[in-house]
């Protein structure tokens, strides 16, 4: 059996993958706020970006995790459209579950619903994530730990969407963000602590990319992406401060009159 390292850089990967799963999560939580104030097209725009900005917080969590992943006496690569399919997956499974609180009529089956269909998509990104891996071996999975990863995965999601449903202060939601993170990241170790290697030995080249050549340059990218995303949330104004505006402008054009 192959020696598993989660933290080979020590604590710099777990806290980095804990930073960017608090950032999607509290991207994603305002962006709901703001969707479920809006309407029409504006809601459609706000449920689309909070999708994108939790599966990618997500992903970016799990991957930057991953590059502090270690197996003695294997090189690891990574199959690259599999790596690539667990992120579409992950922001459409969450997309599912964000529309579905977003338009759901009956909030509580909305929120089960989405609490659901999100869980189960963080639970697949994670498990197709380490589909992708290729190293010099058999990876299997401890099947307790493996559910009890996914049940994390569903309570986190639907928590989060609680929180989505019923905080509305920019305090509340940077509290409830720093528990999601919490939550996934839990979810993800859990999932870990499931993996186990029989290393064998083998001189012939791995296929796919090593992390410094695919996975790291991504990360970046999306962290990159998320950290713009939440500017540009931070600068947009709110649908009550776009109702103050009007309403200030409503007397200036009386009196122009």
């Amino acid at each position: 059996m192959g020696h598993l390292d989660h933290a080979t850089f020590g604590w710099l990967t777990p806290v980095l993958s804990y930073a960017m799963a608090c950032i999607g999560a509290a991207l994603g939580l305002r962006c709901t706020v703001r969707a479920l104030a809006a309407t029409g097209r504006s809601r459609r725009n706000w449920l689309i970006t909070a999708a994108s900005a939790i599966g990618t917080g997500i992903w970016t969590m799990h991957f930057v995790a991953m590059l502090g992943f270690g197996v003695s006496g294997t090189e690891i690569h990574y199959n690259v459209p599999l790596t690539i399919l667990s992120l579409i997956v992950a922001m459409a499974v969450v997309g599912g579950g964000v529309f579905a609180v977003g338009y759901g009529r009956d909030r509580g089956s909305a929120l089960a619903l989405g609490g659901l269909t999100t869980g189960l998509g963080v639970a697949s990104m994670h498990y197709l994530g380490m589909a992708a891996l290729r190293l010099h071996g058999e990876v299997s999975f401890d099947p307790v730990l493996v559910g009890l990863s996914v049940v994390i995965a569903v309570v986190a999601a639907t928590a989060a969407l609680w929180a989505a449903l019923n905080i509305k202060s920019p305090l509340a939601v940077a509290v409830a963000s720093l528990v999601m993170g919490g939550a996934v990241s839990s979810m993800h170790y859990t999932g870990m602590m499931a993996v186990s290697v029989r290393v064998s030995e083998s001189g012939g080249a791995l296929p796919g990319a090593t992390t410094m050549q695919f996975i790291f340059p991504l990360a970046v990218g999306l962290g990159s992406y998320l950290f713009l995303t939440s500017a540009f949330v931070a600068l947009s104004p709110t649908a009550g401060e776009r109702e103050a505006s009007v309403s200030a402008q409503r007397p200036v054009e009386s009196a122009a009159r």
